[in-house]
């Protein structure tokens, strides 16, 4: 098999590999874009560490697709994109916000390292695992989005005893056999999930815009949003159970 991808590689042009590989350079910028948020967040710089950090979610949104259209896989078949996207999902997904999240003072100050070391312990095995996918392309338990978590927690600015529960119960979840919608992926009801994420995209920049001083709408509307990516699929689960 590996021989069969050599060949294929070599019979390609020098151009289509060069656009290939660049599509693996453009995955690993999200690695340099992390770095970059890690140094707004040591300065609390935090809304514009969530900026960085959402340069890297587009990035992590585009890559793919155009992977695929460009046949990245057996045109560069010595670069494992699937193993680059873990390395730089993990970064900026869960290294960066557990950092800001560990030393934000949102949390108890006992507390806080100890969450931090199961937020990027609980993340590195989450992304190991090869159950995360279900067959109808939900997430397995929490999938690690603690970029998003991290928002929350500084949208909502909890007392630190309800952040620091808050936080703990995510990591549990991390583990729980519960269906967490991909906004993408997931077939059902695709057109709201996607009208819905895409509303609070745009909620999410404006509140960034505004360094989180935004009033009770948009707090409301961004909780609402997360809830329903959250717990859509156990709600109609439930709705099903109850009619059968």
């Amino acid at each position: 098999m590996a021989q069969h991808m050599d060949q294929h590689s070599q019979q390609t042009s020098p151009a289509s590999r060069a656009a290939a590989f660049s599509v693996h350079v453009f995955t690993a910028l999200g690695a340099g874009i992390a770095l970059i948020a890690m140094l707004e967040a040591v300065r609390e710089h935090w809304a514009a560490m969530f900026v960085w950090l959402g340069v890297a979610l587009v990035i992590d949104a585009v890559d793919g697709p155009v992977a695929r259209r460009l046949d990245v896989v057996h045109v560069q078949p010595n670069w494992s994109g699937e193993v680059l996207d873990l390395v730089v999902d993990f970064v900026t997904y869960v290294f960066v916000p557990a950092y800001a999240i560990t030393a934000s003072g949102l949390l108890l100050p006992l507390a806080a390292p100890l969450l931090g070391i199961g937020i990027v312990v609980s993340g590195a095995l989450y992304f190991a695992d090869r159950r995360m996918k279900t067959a109808d392309n939900h997430f397995r338990g929490f999938p690690g989005l603690w970029n998003i978590a991290a928002f929350y927690l500084f949208l909502l600015h909890p007392a630190p005893a309800f952040g620091s529960l808050g936080v703990l119960i995510l990591i549990v979840l991390t583990f729980a056999p519960f269906h967490f919608v991909h906004p993408v992926r997931v077939k059902r009801l695709r057109w709201l999930t996607l009208t819905l994420v895409s509303l609070g995209g745009v909620l999410a920049i404006y509140t960034l815009v505004n360094d989180f001083d935004v009033g009770l709408p948009v707090t409301i509307a961004l909780c609402a949003i997360g809830l329903y990516v959250v717990g859509s699929d156990a709600a109609i689960r439930l709705v099903r159970s109850l009619k059968a």
